[in-house]
């Protein structure tokens, strides 16, 4: 009986041997694409935050115009853009997962292709953004400075056409250091150039958004000198004709992802827009969207999981590997949730310092300071639903998750907000309160459906996927394999 006792505890503390290794194994593959992509994120929406700083210590109305516009204007065109981009990421994940590499070079410029015309058929909000703010009751003032501002906008939302499709093209394949890098050199550039252009040669306005213009497409280029200067020999084989061709497929998957992500990003834009019809709209406007920004700014690490989320996913489905995807994502949420009780315990430590980074401005700083119990809720529950929505576009689940924030957002998120804002004493508060509601009931979704989901059964929709659109490459014929 104590052989069988001894045998039972061994054979246990070997199981939990092989968990420990197994979580190990499966952490550094998660921190090879999420730690860059981390990087990256944090510096490139930090030369936005960067910009709102300088711009606040213009003007308040000037702050108030640049907040509309950045959390109206551009989270609703980079929604869209994001969203369609996200096709690249299932599409290049899974195809190298599944060695079919000389079929990501050709995704990107399909990308590339739908990005730019989706991009050129909504310039117009850019082009009339004063006469739109206008029409849906913003102060004149405000809308006046935002309209101009939504003019220099237009370069650095062009840098989006090619930026993020190539982002995800380089990380599908690992090559996401080089992107943690030049966004690194991006950030320590826009600084300097701010500091030239609005202070040195006293451009103001005009100068922190030529700055925000230059670093943008400073990236960018960078990138595509790595892609075309021979660093991705397998996946990039020069420009084709192909890439026009089974575009509708692609289009279909790029809107499924649109919708996705446009439902999410114009959640925010639309509570802002709330905001702006408070008794102080200026305040109200410039507050909200600040608290926006630092919560945006701390979601960037979220992303960066979503994206190893993504790549985890699509690149097991594309092996074939179920019990690979349902393991990843465990510890995934794991060390996503570590985070963001940190996170959370540093909002509620700090609260009020955080204002003055971005205004002088003493009513903004009290009511920043009245937000920041709120700001530390949503930061905790940053760390678990984009881990969630990363899974989905790693299988190609769009179209679900687009139903899904439908209705948390919509349904209840704004609503609730609304009433809370309008009809109690709360104002901002009540708007921020229905917002944690809404993401609340998508998160508790979100981890429902990722638990019912059949893994076996998205191997074969993948590989069906991968099927659909694979074409022979002249110069390697074979198929690559990508185990990591």
């Amino acid at each position: 009986m104590d052989d069988g006792t001894n045998t039972k505890l061994r054979k246990q503390e070997q199981e939990k041997g092989d968990l420990k290794q197994r979580i190990w194994v499966e952490s550094k593959k998660i921190w090879r694409v999420a730690s860059p992509a981390v990087i990256s994120k944090v510096f490139a929406f930090g030369i936005l935050v960067v910009t709102q700083s300088f711009i606040g210590h213009i003007s308040e109305i000037d702050l108030a115009g640049y907040a509309l516009v950045q959390t109206l204007t551009v989270r609703f065109v980079n929604g869209i853009l994001l969203g369609m981009s996200s096709a690249t990421e299932t599409l290049c994940g899974q195809a190298f997962g599944a060695g079919q590499n000389h079929m990501m070079g050709i995704y990107l410029q399909r990308s590339w292709i739908i990005d730019l015309i989706t991009l050129t058929v909504v310039l117009p909000i850019f082009i009339f953004g004063t006469q739109i703010f206008k029409l849906v009751g913003e102060e004149e003032s405000v809308a006046n400075s935002g309209g101009y501002i939504s003019l220099w906008f237009i370069p650095f939302v062009y840098s989006y056409a090619f930026g993020l499709a190539i982002q995800m093209f380089l990380q599908a394949q690992l090559k996401n250091m080089i992107i943690a890098w030049l966004s690194g050199f991006q950030f320590a550039i826009h600084i300097p150039l701010s500091l030239l252009f609005v202070y040195k040669l006293n451009m103001g306005i005009a100068g922190a958004m030529i700055a925000l213009s230059l670093s943008s497409w400073f990236l960018v280029f960078s990138e595509l000198i790595y892609i075309f200067g021979g660093w991705c020999p397998h996946s990039w084989k020069g420009f084709t004709v192909a890439a026009f061709k089974d575009l509708l497929p692609v289009v279909k998957l790029s809107i499924s992802s649109g919708v996705m992500l446009c439902l999410e990003l114009w959640y925010y834009a639309i509570l802002v827009l709330l905001a702006g019809y408070m008794a102080d709209a200026r305040i109200a406007i410039s507050a909200f969207s600040i608290c926006l920004n630092i919560y945006a700014w701390e979601f960037m690490i979220s992303l960066g999981f979503l994206v190893a989320a993504c790549v985890r996913v699509s690149n097991e489905l594309g092996r074939g590997n179920a019990k690979a995807v349902k393991f990843s994502i465990k510890v995934l949420l794991g060390t996503s949730i570590a985070i963001g009780v940190f996170f959370f315990a540093l909002c509620l430590a700090f609260g009020k310092k955080l204002a003055y980074l971005f205004t002088d401005d003493e009513r903004v700083a009290d009511t920043i300071s009245d937000l920041s119990l709120l700001l530390s809720f949503s930061v905790l529950l940053n760390s678990i639903y984009p881990v969630l929505s990363g899974v989905a576009i790693g299988a190609g689940m769009q179209g679900v998750v687009a139903i899904v924030n439908l209705v948390c957002f919509y349904v209840i998120g704004i609503p609730l907000g609304a009433l809370l804002g309008f009809l109690t004493t709360l104002e901002v508060k009540g708007i921020w309160v229905g917002m944690i509601f809404g993401v609340l009931a998508q998160t508790i979704t979100l981890g429902y459906l990722t638990w019912r989901t059949d893994w076996d059964d998205q191997v074969k929709k993948a590989s069906g996927r991968l099927e659909r659109f694979y074409l022979h490459s002249k110069e390697n014929p074979e198929q690559i394999s990508n185990e990591s």
